[in-house]
């Protein structure tokens, strides 16, 4: 079976995360959203995004398109493998999934397709957010998914389990360390590793040759991507991947792209001092918006970095490659390709980005290609209306 997840209005919304990849590759839980539609569906994916992203993203030789910012469940997945050729599912006027003849794209679908509505409940990403508010949601169905008729390799008998609610991946290891499963599930994915004196407690989830330095404290609803080493505080975070936040310093109710590099002993607010409703940059609309939220953090987007001891005010908004330091508090919307801090900010060259990006991703044994120039630098011209320095 082969499926291509579609990118709706969403994608704008979450903009900065999504400048870098469709919606349907953010991370959330354990999997990307198209990996939880592939593994339930034993389908291979692709992409219906936008043309900058399709030479990355391609799009599959299929008549079944789903909506890349939806999450699968049970009765979701029942009702799109009955969809039949010209219909349509569909909740009000958001369209969950489409089989047609042709490629065509959701506007389409929705007004020439027959309609089949759909009435249940179902997980949504519109907004950055929403990531790690509905990560612990995520992670426990992706657990449930990932485990199924698996059998747990064994954890070293230095550590100490509360619970049973555990599974460890073949290669992972962990020594000398707490992990609390008495609140959810913790899932150690394939080559991770736990470093001594480490308290972990779920729900949490250390995707596949991920590594936990000593002594961190890390608190549920949290997922660590693969190729990731983190360290310090981090509580209600999800960081998607090939990302480093290796020191002290807190990290909570917040997303972290791909490619991202926080310095010792920095640290976001997740709270403002005076209790109030935060909000967050948001590009549609060019200015902030409510999130209703008492809680939110740092949304960092894909090569973003920040120095030592680096100070991020509650809400901060922090765009693709942005290079931030400095004392003090810089402002709560930073924009893509930004360099600076609190004293300002100059425009950080198309030239010196791409420099610094090959050199991280040859640390990695990785090529920088001309795919990811081309993407980086069209996201480079696309984003200059926000850079008024």
């Amino acid at each position: 079976m082969v499926i291509n997840l579609f990118d709706d209005k969403s994608w704008f919304s979450l903009r900065p995360l999504t400048f870098t990849r469709p919606v349907a590759n953010l991370r959330i839980g354990i999997l990307t959203i198209a990996e939880k539609w592939g593994k339930h569906l034993n389908a291979n994916f692709g992409y219906l995004t936008q043309p900058y992203l399709s030479n990355k993203f391609q799009l599959a030789n299929s008549n079944l398109f789903i909506n890349g910012s939806i999450c699968p469940d049970e009765e979701l997945l029942e009702a799109v493998e009955k969809l039949k050729d010209g219909q349509v599912l569909h909740a009000a006027d958001i369209v969950i999934a489409y089989h047609a003849s042709s490629v065509i794209n959701y506007h389409e679908a929705l007004n020439n397709l027959e309609r089949v509505a759909y009435l249940s409940s179902y997980v949504k990403i519109d907004f950055p957010e929403q990531i790690f508010g509905f990560n612990d949601i995520e992670l426990q169905k992706d657990f449930r998914l990932l485990t199924k008729g698996k059998t747990s390799a064994r954890l070293s008998g230095t550590n100490t389990v509360l619970g049973d609610h555990i599974f460890v991946e073949e290669g992972a290891t962990a020594e000398c360390s707490t992990f609390n499963t008495l609140q959810g599930p913790i899932y150690l994915g394939k080559n991770s590793s736990v470093w001594e004196g480490c308290h972990i407690r779920g729900s949490f989830a250390l995707c596949n040759d991920s590594q936990v330095k000593m002594g961190a404290k890390i608190y549920g609803k949290t997922t660590i991507g693969p190729f990731s080493r983190v360290g310090g505080e981090i509580n209600n975070a999800v960081i998607w991947g090939y990302s480093s936040k290796g020191h002290e310093g807190y990290l909570g109710n917040s997303v972290m792209g791909q490619w991202c590099n926080i310095g010792a002993d920095s640290n976001n607010s997740n709270l403002k001092n005076n209790y109030g409703e935060v909000r967050l940059w948001d590009y549609e609309k060019e200015n902030f918006r409510k999130t209703g939220l008492q809680f939110c953090g740092l949304i960092m987007a894909d090569h973003a970095k920040c120095a030592i001891n680096t100070m991020f005010n509650t809400g901060t908004v922090a765009g693709v490659s942005a290079n931030i330091f400095g004392a003090g508090f810089p402002r709560n919307f930073i924009p893509d390709f930004a360099w600076g801090g609190a004293h300002g900010f100059d425009i950080y060259a198309l030239d010196k980005m791409l420099q610094t990006a090959a050199l991280v991703y040859e640390r990695r044994d990785l090529t920088l290609d001309e795919t990811e120039k081309e993407i980086i630098a069209h996201i480079f011209e696309l984003t200059k209306e926000y850079r008024h320095f």
